[in-house]
């Protein structure tokens, strides 16, 4: 596929300037990095943009704590993201402040444009706020009194203000989510959007606030400034100089072909950001995709819970292909997953080490030690060989159509399939007895060949993921520039007779996992205080002594049975409440209701396997039907964990 004279325009959310940011931050960017460089591979224009939210009351109150001035203190932190995404290999095309002065321009021209529509219009608000999320709340959307986006207080507020009359496009919105499917994804996304913000009704939004001043002015009313929200979501134009004369690329890139966005924005980004363009009879993005969490065990990467993971420290570490690799090969990109050393170490010893780096280190070595002039691609292809060049053959396609729906670690998975099969291919082959007898010298520059081949196609497409080990991998193996486009990598047979190979030092060295652990323990350790805080001192979770013994006869009566969620949704009415659809094995399947709404996400369930109780009576909660229960844990104070199966046991098995 050439995409040659087409556009791609891409965006993360531009970030808060938080003063450190983990891990967790670095997931969106990365994915988008790596889908921006897959266009561009391919031909197309591409429009990558980031960069940083920078006005409300959180940053005019941690200004005011540093004692610089706001535009100071954001200076100060978007010197250290730009930093951080030059660590990470980001390439993104442009970089947007929310300071910006050509952004405020636009921003004020959007506010003016949708208030002279109709669309504002000024009164009195009186609600919820949440100070660290810049959200708005109403009473019913409180998750047990507190912001259901980050669990914190919410404080009372009363002032006057500006209204967005987003209700009123409350059925403009669900007529174009039914024209457009694929508008959001993944579809649990949009369940969440339509179940728990659409069907309630939406309310008119607050857009401007009088009690603080950081923030772009309202121009006809200066004690006001703009609500954070609008003056964020309009970066997506503005950046493309809509609205400005700094850019004039609107034309040319909008609307984006896809937002990339954490779960929890999902609502500023396929609500307010839609309704804010269909008033401004603008089109709409064609996608906004909803990624998960990174998450530690402890929960969502927080600084405020001491739970963050220093993406300079990893990369310092492991190098940042090793890191850019590990979060998109781990879990999919749709879904939450969890962060481990242990599990980013033997990511990194079992593909990138043992896998990848055997493979070229293996291939670029036999060719330089046995020195035999390698066949040219006219050469006639030994049957026995077939099965893998076939493989390698039809990997770009397989890749490809990974990478269109945003399924990094499937395309990941596509690639290193073809990587084990190349190295089991030595093996079967045995190009060490071939150079031990002249006769089977020719079969051995062919087996040479196929290696080389398949190293060359496989670093073309781990491009995107990994840049720098792709360059690595094409110097070791003597592949020109021309041999490594995207269109060559669906061709076999390029690499000329007379390539020269270069030993070159070992992609990915093994690490030593248990010694690896201890220096990371030891870092730790020394960073944290020698004398306890008592106060901050958490005792470990306690299990509850034994009630009273049972006979092995009662627990039988007890049948457990494996399931996996097909489906799953909150319970109206019920902040705690979800309603799980279940494949027992049977052919009706089963209803379940349990209490773990506080913990879990429907989307953080579809796919697991669980443990149900199978033989439990009926029960209604909240007027739905439950015909069991699934198994959980009590993991600490406040904390819960549902029991998961591993994938590979069939449904409806028998738990014992």
């Amino acid at each position: 596929m050439n995409g040659t004279g087409k556009t791609f325009y891409i965006t993360t959310p531009i970030y808060y300037p938080s003063d450190k940011l983990h891990i967790g931050h670095s997931y969106c960017t990365v994915a988008t990095d790596v889908m921006a460089r897959y266009k561009r591979l391919q031909g197309f224009d591409v429009m990558f943009l980031t960069g940083t939210d920078e006005h409300g009351q959180k940053i005019e109150l941690k200004a005011q704590d540093a004692g610089v001035t706001p535009k100071q203190y954001v200076d100060q932190v978007v010197a250290g993201i730009k930093d951080l995404w030059k660590l990470l290999n980001i390439s993104n095309d442009r970089f947007i402040r929310t300071t910006d002065d050509y952004h405020e321009e636009s921003v004020q021209k959007i506010f003016k444009a949708l208030y002279d529509k109709g669309y504002i219009y000024k009164g009195s608000y009186k609600g919820k706020y949440c100070t660290p999320c810049e959200s708005f709340w109403t009473e019913s959307q409180l998750v047990d009194g507190k912001c259901p986006d980050c669990g914190r207080e919410v404080i009372d507020a009363e002032e006057e203000a500006y209204f967005f009359k987003l209700s009123a496009f409350q059925d403009k919105l669900v007529k174009y989510y039914e024209e457009h499917p694929d508008f959001m994804e993944p579809q649990s996304r949009l369940n969440e959007m339509v179940n728990n913000f659409i069907k309630p009704g939406l309310e008119d939004l607050c857009v401007s606030r009088t009690s603080f001043t950081w923030g772009v002015p309202v121009t006809f009313d200066p004690k006001h400034v703009v609500y954070v929200w609008v003056d964020a979501l309009s970066n997506y134009i503005t950046a493309l100089g809509y609205g400005n004369d700094k850019y004039h690329d609107f034309e040319k890139y909008w609307p984006a072909d896809v937002h990339f966005v954490g779960k929890e924005i999902m609502r500023f980004h396929t609500i307010i950001w839609p309704a804010m363009l269909m008033a401004l009879d603008l089109p709409l993005p064609k996608k906004v995709y909803g990624h998960g969490w990174l998450l530690l065990e402890g929960g969502k990467m927080s600084k405020s819970k001491g739970n963050v993971v220093d993406p300079v420290v990893l990369v310092q570490r492991y190098g940042v292909d090793a890191i850019r690799y590990f979060l998109l090969r781990e879990f999919p990109f749709g879904s939450d997953g969890l962060f481990s050393n242990e599990a980013l170490i033997a990511r990194i010893n079992a593909d990138l080490a043992n896998d990848l780096g055997n493979l070229v280190s293996r291939s670029v070595a036999m060719v330089k030690t046995f020195g035999f002039t390698l066949p040219t691609q006219r050469r006639e292809v030994p049957e026995q060989d077939d099965e893998l060049i076939q493989m390698v053959k039809g990997l770009q396609q397989r890749y490809e159509e990974q990478m269109e729906r945003y399924a990094f670690q499937n395309a990941l998975m596509e690639i290193f399939k073809v990587v084990s099969r190349t190295n089991k291919y030595i093996d079967e082959t045995a190009p060490w007895t071939l150079a031990k007898n002249p006769e089977e010298h020719s079969r051995l520059a062919t087996v040479l060949y196929n290696l080389l081949e398949c190293v060359r196609v496989v670093g073309i497409l781990l491009k995107p993921f990994m840049p720098s080990t792709a360059e690595r991998i094409f110097e070791q193996i003597g592949a020109s520039q021309e041999l490594t486009t995207y269109e060559s990598a669906g061709t076999w047979g390029l690499l000329p007779a007379d390539v020269t190979v270069h030993k070159g030092e070992v992609l990915f060295p093994r690490i030593d996992l248990a010694k690896e652990l201890a220096e990371l323990e030891a870092a730790k350790a020394s960073k944290e205080p020698k004398e306890p805080v008592k106060a901050e001192k958490k005792a470990a979770p306690q299990v509850e002594g034994v009630a009273s013994m049972i006979s092995i006869d009662e627990f039988a009566k007890v049948e457990l049975r494996v399931a996996q969620v097909k489906a799953c949704e909150h319970v109206k009415r019920a902040k705690k409440l979800l309603c799980l659809q279940l494949d027992d094995g049977t052919e009706a399947g089963r209803q379940v209701v349990s209490g773990i709404h506080p913990w879990y996400e429907p989307e953080d369930l579809v796919g697991k396997k669980v443990v149900v109780v199978a033989n439990l009576n009926p029960a209604k909660l909240c007027g739905v039907e439950s015909n069991g229960m699934i198994l959980a844990a009590d993991a600490g104070e406040n904390d819960v964990k549902v029991l998961f199966v591993d994938e590979s046991v069939p449904c409806g098995s028998k738990v014992r």
